[in-house]
This record gives structure tokens, C-alpha cells and sequence, in this order.
């Protein structure tokens, strides 16, 4: 069984997400992010208020890389969602 890292509720944010076909251990840090992207998403919330809060990029000061660490981090957060989940079978966070 792999070690991979534990979600992190507060992790670094990447300028840009993953995009290749597998998990990576950005992927295991972000899972709550995740999460929360796909959540505020479904409640309609303002992506400007989303980056802000959950990515922590101020969209007021800097639109351009707001906007783009937004959009490919809810595109990942859908990957996770519709295929991405599936590679998560055999995950373990323990050393044991």
C-alpha cells in the first residue's frame, strides 16, 4: 500500500493544478480544497469570493492569475470527482 500525503486543510496552492491522468502527491494534499471547490461551485458561489477564501489569491489584485489558478484547480476538483477517485483505492496516510 503507497504512503501518500494527508489532505491538508490549509496547503500551499499551486499557480496551476495537475493535469496528467494520474493522482499526484499535490492531488492527496488538495483533497479538501477539492471539495470545497466542488461545493461552493454547486451553491453558486462568486469564483472571485472562491479564490480568495479557498485558493487564496486576491482576484481584486492580481484578476489574470486569480482567474487562472481558479479555473484549473475546479477542473481538477471535477477530474478528482468523475475519474480521479477511482485511484484513490489502496491510499493509505498511515506508515503502518
Amino acid at each position: 500500500m503507497l504512503t501518500r500525503p494527508n489532505p491538508n486543510p490549509d496547503p500551499v496552492i499551486a499557480d496551476e493544478a495537475p493535469t496528467g491522468p494520474t493522482l499526484t502527491d499535490y492531488d492527496y494534499s488538495m483533497l479538501i480544497c477539492y471539495l470545497r471547490l466542488l461545493d461552493t461551485e454547486s451553491e453558486g458561489a462568486d469564483w472571485r469570493e472562491v479564490a480568495q477564501i479557498v485558493l487564496k489569491v486576491d482576484p481584486d489584485r492580481h484578476y489574470v492569475s486569480a482567474k487562472k489558478i481558479y479555473d484549473s484547480h475546479i477542473a481538477r476538483a471535477h477530474w478528482m470527482a468523475e475519474q480521479g477517485y477511482r485511484q484513490l483505492r489502496g491510499y493509505s496516510s498511515d506508515a503502518n
